[in-house]
């Protein structure tokens, strides 16, 4: 199963870093990743699979955002597929 991950908040060190090593420890992979600086707001968007992972998506959703809340971002979870449905036009 893939996943989306948005990052939004004020840009800091290790933001990527810190996210990209929660997911390795979890053995999610990261398939593609965009990031950019938007009037100093860092924004961040992975899309995530889950296949060979060792917690499920409600689990990360959790996790992520206790971390993102640690660094001082919004972390978001959302399936591939609510995704794709919510964005479809």
């Amino acid at each position: 199963m893939k996943a989306i991950i948005t990052v939004v908040g004020g840009d800091k060190v290790g933001i990527i870093a810190k996210v990209s090593a929660y997911l390795a420890e979890h053995s999610i992979n990261i398939v593609d990743i965009t990031q950019t600086i938007l009037s100093g707001n860092f924004v961040m968007m992975m899309v995530v699979d889950f296949s060979g992972a060792d917690l499920g998506i409600d689990a990360a959703r959790s996790q992520l955002t206790e971390k993102g809340a640690a660094m001082g971002v919004e972390v978001n979870v959302m399936n591939e597929k609510v995704f794709s449905e919510m964005h479809r036009i």
